[in-house]
């Protein structure tokens, strides 16, 4: 009799931990969840706000809003009003890249620091196309380099520069080709916690994948 009593004491133990632990890891999975779907929408919003801003169609307000500084000359004042747009749509869009960049901490914290690399990617991708804008306003409005080897590498920096703040709208676009990359990247590894449910065998199965 003892030994039906002390096996149900610990069979008793054992159901309080499981139903703890079920309990603890279906709440973690639950915000796991949340975060995987929120990183996923916010994703998807900022494909479609990067392929908006480097739209090539300017409007009237993004070009007039650049004023004349002085000692600039014209060519470096229109320069700067032809790439006035890309840092006024990127102005306009700061709250959405704001909170992805902050979201990447939580992210990291709770999904792992391993699978916040398209957070990285994007990162770099919306820094690209600044520095290329940047860049094109320098390239635009300096003289003609006196060699044709020298004119044909300034050419192509041109042409590559201006590849990257305007969509091409061609399959191969350098710029949408990297953004769909970053989507299926950050697809895999949300559907991948979507999926598991928070569940005790979810996790088992994730602990056994590790091994």
């Amino acid at each position: 009799m003892e030994f039906v009593k002390d096996i149900s004491v610990v069979i008793g133990l054992w159901v309080v931990f499981y139903k703890i632990t079920a309990w603890q890891i279906e709440h973690r999975g639950r915000r796991n969840i949340e975060l995987a779907e929120e990183t996923l929408a916010l994703f998807y919003e900022a494909k479609d706000v990067i392929e908006w801003i480097r739209h090539p169609l300017a409007f009237g307000d993004e070009i007039d809003s650049v004023k004349k500084e002085e000692n600039e000359s014209k060519e470096e004042f229109e320069a700067r009003k032809k790439v006035n747009f890309i840092f006024v749509r990127f102005n306009n869009n700061k709250e959405l890249f704001s909170k992805i960049h902050s979201l990447r901490y939580r992210f990291m914290a709770q999904i792992g620091k391993e699978k916040a690399m398209p957070f990285t990617a994007l990162d770099g991708l919306i820094k690209e196309i600044i520095s290329a804008a940047r860049l094109l306003t320098i390239l635009w409005t300096e003289k003609n380099p006196p060699d044709e080897e020298s004119r044909k590498i300034h050419y192509n920096q041109i042409k590559l520069n201006q590849g990257i703040i305007w969509d091409s709208f061609a399959k191969q676009d350098p710029i949408n080709v990297k953004m769909e990359a970053i989507i299926v990247s950050i697809e895999t590894v949300c559907q991948e916690v979507i999926m598991a449910k928070g569940t005790l065998h979810g996790f088992l199965n994730s602990r056994l994948k590790k091994k």
